[in-house]
């Protein structure tokens, strides 16, 4: 190993999945060290987001799978996570390889999915402000400040009259918005809300595709405030940054006048901030925005429209670019996967054995982003149960070996048996040995 130059064993690394670099490790202590390291850390996970190496697409439905990108062909069930029993996680984002786990609203978690470290998250008291209001829907957001190296978790809890009293549209609602800090492991309570926050609230828009699940780009958090006709009012895009914890109205890109009547969504195409415009669930076309913040860097990329086997577009969501850059893949109607070549108008879908029949889909990159700088643990049991995994199948190998080898004399044996006897019968007049035999046995008298 000292005969390899360390550049060529730091390039080699880079090449590799999170499984194999967690189990080499253990080879020396330099090696551990070097895998150990920040800078190496930092670019594995850019390596990996450049090269679109150690992809996963996350289904979510009653459980989670995760589908390889490379192979898009099947789908494993994750059952290792923190907060698995039996179903019913839902996964709010992924960033940099980190997921935020939710399975009530006590119950949240920060995992990495590929050492599985993770981070359960004390959930902070929530108070009615007033006695006529009961607690009601509460969104998400995950997203890392980078300038503060910060993983953080948004939480805006709605509460609405207790008599169903109001406009019905949560105008009347109120809001506690509160962000948790991994690196603080605390949670800060922010003031000063914005007007627009009252009128993010829509019956069933956002339940329906997770709507309340922020979109992380450009430091920021995302939500669709829905359209107000009755008001006057179009789709607005909320944002939250995540460095300051302020909100604001993101400019939205000049909509093109198709004579029929939209919905706006929000989403994210490697890294950059897309919305969907669907006009009356026939056509959708995407933007994305090239440089985040400004209006004029909007770009439509692609427009959808006429695939004869979808009878409707409710719901659109881009994902992720194909490695030639040619084709995007695409989550329709919570239902299935495809690619589409915008240039050829061409659509072929993806089929992933052993999937959910309706789900949201998540793009996932493995890392080895840490969570707790001090706790090891997450390391130690991956690497625990990979040598365990390991040991059982060479213990089975061996046992299959054996018992093949016993299996092969065994026949021999019978087999020289029966020709012995068969012999005898067929030539009564030669003299042949008597031949008994049974199995595992044979004796020559």
């Amino acid at each position: 190993m000292s005969r390899i130059p360390h550049e060529v064993i730091h390039d080699i690394l880079l090449q590799l999945p999170v499984k194999s670099l967690v189990r080499f490790r253990s080879l020396s202590k330099p090696i551990c060290s070097l895998i150990d390291g920040q800078d190496f850390i930092n670019l594995h996970l850019n390596h990996s987001i450049t090269a679109k190496s150690n992809h996963s697409i996350i289904l979510k439905e009653w459980d989670l799978f995760a589908v390889d990108f490379d192979a898009l062909s099947d789908a494993v069930e994750v059952k290792h996570h923190p907060l698995y029993s039996g179903g019913g996680t839902e996964v709010i984002g992924s960033v940099n390889g980190l997921v935020f786990l939710r399975r009530s609203e006590t119950n949240i978690a920060v995992y990495n999915l590929s050492t599985r470290e993770c981070k359960k998250c004390y959930v902070a008291e929530t108070k009615i402000p007033r006695r006529d209001l009961t607690a009601g829907y509460v969104y998400y957001g995950f997203g890392y400040d980078s300038y503060g190296d910060d993983y953080k978790v948004v939480r805006m809890a709605q509460f609405v009259r207790e008599d169903g009293g109001g406009d019905g549209g949560g105008l009347g609602c109120e809001y506690e918005v509160k962000v948790y800090s991994l690196k603080n492991d605390k949670w800060e309570k922010i003031e000063g809300l914005p007007i627009m926050l009252r009128l993010l609230s829509k019956p069933f828009f956002h339940i329906l595709n997770r709507r309340g699940y922020g979109v992380f780009a450009g430091h920021a958090l995302h939500w669709i405030v829905p359209q107000r006709r009755e008001l006057g009012i179009g789709d607005c895009v909320l944002g939250f940054y995540i460095r300051d914890d302020k909100f604001f109205e993101l400019p939205q890109p000049d909509y093109e006048n198709k004579g029929l009547n939209f919905q706006v969504d929000v989403g994210v195409l490697e890294g950059n901030l897309c919305v969907m415009c669907n006009y009356e669930h026939v056509c959708v076309d995407v933007w994305v925005m090239k440089a985040y913040g400004v209006k004029e860097s909007w770009c439509k990329m692609f427009s959808v429209q006429g695939i004869k086997w979808i009878s409707a577009f409710m719901f659109l969501r881009p994902l992720v670019y194909s490695k030639d850059g040619d084709k995007v893949l695409l989550e329709v109607n919570g239902e299935k996967l495809l690619w589409y070549d915008w240039k050829n108008k061409h659509a072929k879908v993806v089929r992933v054995r052993g999937g959910p029949r309706s789900f949201r889909s998540e793009m996932y990159v493995e890392s080895l982003i840490r969570i707790n700088d001090s706790d090891r643990i997450g390391w130690k049991k991956q690497q625990e149960l990979d040598e365990e995994v390991e040991e059982r199948k060479t213990d089975w190998n061996k046992s299959c070996k054996t018992n093949r080898e016993k299996g092969y004399r065994t026949m021999a044996k019978m087999q020289e048996g029966f020709r012995g006897l068969v012999a005898a019968s067929i030539f009564p007049d030669i003299h042949a040995p008597i031949i008994l035999f049974s199995p595992g046995l044979i004796l020559e008298l």
